[in-house]
């Protein structure tokens, strides 16, 4: 017997290339079966710097690095995604975090969370750019400096540390991170299979 159904959780950073392939096709995916989403950005650094880690393990460890370059040149035409290896990885996306922190319930967040990992997996921007992240919220027509100033906030930059602690007590140790109650899924592999059981809870719970 499964818990009365919850939304998905989805706890992604932006400079997670896996983290790309699921931002770009939750949303549809889940839609299918009338689950909601619940976007959770945080910030991956700090849990890799709890493990002893100056950077990602896929620059750390070159075979791994090697292998998931491959892969993702497999993986992002398998989902018709477009895909360009970034010449700087991880890329600092402190700024576009705390803006989808803002944002993350509002009707904008999704639009704004694709742009910005098109921006960092397609087109090769350093996302952190206040110029940047000022185009991409003024392209969807949003008041871009007032969102900006709100992002930076104390509150804000509060907000996003709180919800990167929580990440870490939740047990995430990697990106992206899927939780339907308290079952967790990691990887983008397993998108599928955290859909699935959402959809057997909500039919459960019905």
């Amino acid at each position: 017997m499964f818990p009365s159904a919850k939304p998905l959780e989805f706890w992604f950073d932006f400079g997670s290339n896996y983290s790309y392939l699921s931002m770009m096709r939750i949303e549809a995916l889940a839609a299918q079966h009338g689950i909601p989403v619940a976007l959770k950005p945080f910030l991956l650094g700090p849990i890799f710097k709890s493990f002893g880690w100056d950077s990602s393990p896929f620059v750390l460890q070159k075979l791994k690095g090697e292998y998931t370059w491959r892969d993702m040149e497999r993986q992002a035409p398998k989902y018709g995604l477009p895909w360009k290896r970034p010449t700087a990885f991880p890329r600092r996306a402190l700024l576009p975090l705390r803006v989808a922190v803002l944002g993350a319930d509002q009707p904008w967040a999704w639009d704004f969370c694709k742009r910005i990992m098109q921006a960092n997996f397609v087109d090769d921007r350093e996302i952190d750019d206040p110029a940047i992240v000022a185009a991409i919220l003024a392209s969807l027509g949003l008041p871009a400096a007032d969102l900006i100033a709100s992002a930076q906030s104390d509150a804000t930059k509060a907000a996003l540390r709180l919800q990167s602690e929580q990440a870490a007590q939740r047990g995430i140790f990697g990106a992206p991170t899927y939780f339907i109650g308290d079952e967790m899924f990691w990887g983008n592999d397993r998108l599928d299979d955290a859909i699935a059981l959402a959809h057997l809870m909500q039919k459960t719970a019905d």
